[in-house]
């Protein structure tokens, strides 16, 4: 039997920045992800842009997964469970990296 590839829970008090070599274009709702990197594209739809800007734009992926919970009917294990998903989608592909949230101050 194969080991299920699960992705790790993350901590949500870190914040996700975008590297360099990535490039976001928004139009129209939707949006393409370049990597510049290894050269290839990802397109959203407007619920994976909705997610991007809220997870780029937060001060911690709590932040967002807070905004996400208010602005959708979704129960807040599943939304856990799907932005963990995305995140992990996202670090494997190298289109964001994750920080320390900045301290106030």
């Amino acid at each position: 039997m194969k080991p299920v590839n699960k992705p790790m829970p993350f901590n949500y008090e870190k914040r996700v920045t975008v590297p360099s070599k990535v490039i976001f274009r928004e139009l129209l709702g939707e949006a393409v992800v370049l990597n510049l990197g290894n050269e290839k594209y990802y397109s959203l739809d407007d619920i994976g842009t909705r997610v991007w800007n809220l997870l780029t734009g937060s001060a911690t992926i709590h932040q967002a997964y807070q905004a996400l919970l208010a602005e959708y009917d979704v129960e807040p294990d599943v939304l856990r469970k799907d932005l963990d998903d995305i995140l992990d989608n996202l670090l494997e592909n190298e289109l964001i990296a994750l920080a320390d949230a900045e301290q106030p101050g």
